[in-house]
């Protein structure tokens, strides 16, 4: 019996997981982009506010660290929520040199809508999945995300400049 899952062998692109994984992961990406737009935010916008939501109040470089992106590029993801409306920076109580980043009323507003937006998407993907299949799927990808060293809830895209983002849907990332 031949057995194309052998390393080496001439196996088509739809039995390979790498083949496979980046054409989902390229469906998800583009559709939860499309998806998030008519709200104004982009994937990376998304996470850093559900970020931002648990860990409120934290400096710029708290929040850099948690994620393990660089100052700067957090700095610029930051002026562009903060041009939104999402975001605000407030002297820190403690360290007059640093900010405390806090959710705007607004960004409280948003982010019930974009989790909606979240899983409705996601229910979408996983809809040939029963809640088994979707429980064991889930704990896989963990693991293999674990085996990459990608840190648990911190997307690579947030290591993306802000530039990229600025209008959803653009890919030009231009004003």
């Amino acid at each position: 019996m031949f057995d194309d899952s052998t390393p080496g062998t001439d196996r088509p692109l739809a039995s390979r997981a790498n083949f496979l994984l980046s054409q989902l992961g390229f469906h998800v990406a583009q559709t939860f982009t499309a998806r998030l737009a008519p709200l104004g935010i982009a994937p990376n916008h998304f996470g850093l506010l559900m970020h931002l939501e648990r860990s409120e109040g934290n400096t710029q470089q708290q929040l850099a660290d948690a994620l393990g992106i660089h100052r700067k590029v957090m700095v610029g993801l930051l002026d562009d929520l903060e041009q939104r409306d999402l975001v605000e920076r407030r002297r820190h109580p403690s360290d007059r040199r640093a900010h405390a980043i806090h959710l705007t009323e607004a960004a409280r507003e948003l982010l019930p809508r974009a989790r909606r937006v979240a899983d409705q998407h996601e229910g979408e993907i996983l809809a040939p999945l029963d809640a088994s299949e979707r429980a064991r799927l889930i704990t896989v990808l963990q693991r293999l995300a674990e085996h990459t060293g990608s840190p648990a809830g911190v997307h690579p895209g947030l290591h993306q400049s802000a530039a990229r983002s600025r209008h959803p849907g653009d890919s030009s990332g231009a004003r």
